[in-house]
């Protein structure tokens, strides 16, 4: 995908999940601390996807920067209502999460299977979709947490079902059956909860809280800019000028009258 579209601009966020990436190899110790900091300068320094694509080309990420304009494209096309670009078929990236006394983790860019086994036992997971990718159309994701807690993060416009059985223990039901988008996939939530709970929350990724924050900060910018605009400031300085002559008359003024009083004096 990157070499089909080299020219478009990157994100924020693509910089930073080629980061990530890198980070990955090297705590693995696929890069050298030179060699991190090499890339990872120029990951920063990099404003297009046909620059991004050889910094990671070499790395087992599924295909490293590559992957990153199809993520990108399908998260716009998200934005818009167009789900398409995120619904990619296979078999997915990662099929099941354990966490006994201990926790786990899926998050970032995967690709959600058609059926996602998790368990938690005296620990917790957190099974984080914002930034997946999704088998087909309609996902399971089945928790089972005993003395423990899972977590599902879905992105906005997702429908979520949420099916799950809790005794001593409960599953959120804050977003079952909110509506989503058209075309969007569908997420169920179900499985077992006991003495524990299974949490489903809808949220933003941290780089679109960046980008929507940034454009709250320069819509405000831009109205005290339209509200204290060139009319205004010439204004401003208009009175300002007004104010000084009128000052230098009056003082003016009094220097004459104690000109003449000393004259009358004499």
């Amino acid at each position: 995908m990157t070499d089909d579209a080299p020219e478009l601009r990157a994100s924020d966020a693509d910089r930073e999940r080629v980061a990530e990436v890198l980070r990955d190899a090297l705590a693995e110790g696929r890069l050298d601390m030179a060699e991190f900091d090499e890339r990872l300068d120029a990951t920063y320094k990099a404003r297009t996807y046909g620059e991004l694509a050889p910094i990671t080309r070499d790395l087992p990420a599924a295909g490293g920067a590559q992957t990153l304009p199809a993520t990108s494209l399908s998260k716009e096309a998200a934005a818009s209502g167009d789900w398409s670009g995120r619904i990619v078929g296979g078999e997915g990236s990662s099929r099941w999460g354990v966490a006994v006394m201990s926790g786990f983790q899926r998050k970032g860019r995967w690709t959600a299977p058609r059926r996602f086994n998790s368990f938690a036992f005296w620990g917790g997971g957190e099974i984080d979709l914002r930034e997946a990718n999704f088998a087909d159309r309609e996902v399971v994701v089945n928790c089972v947490a005993i003395m423990g807690g899972i977590n599902v993060v879905v992105p906005p416009g997702v429908d979520v079902e949420v099916r799950g059985i809790g005794v001593m223990g409960g599953f959120d039901q804050r977003e079952d059956g909110a509506p989503g988008d058209p075309g969007a996939p569908r997420v169920i939530v179900t499985g077992f909860a006991f003495w524990g709970g299974v949490g489903v929350e809808r949220k933003v990724t941290r780089a679109e809280r960046r980008r929507l924050k940034e454009e709250r900060r320069a819509a405000r910018h831009e109205l005290r800019g339209t509200a204290e605009g060139p009319s205004s400031r010439e204004e401003i300085a208009e009175s300002h000028h007004r104010m000084l002559e009128n000052h230098r008359d009056f003082a003016h003024g009094l220097h004459e009258q104690r000109r003449r009083e000393r004259r009358e004096d004499r």
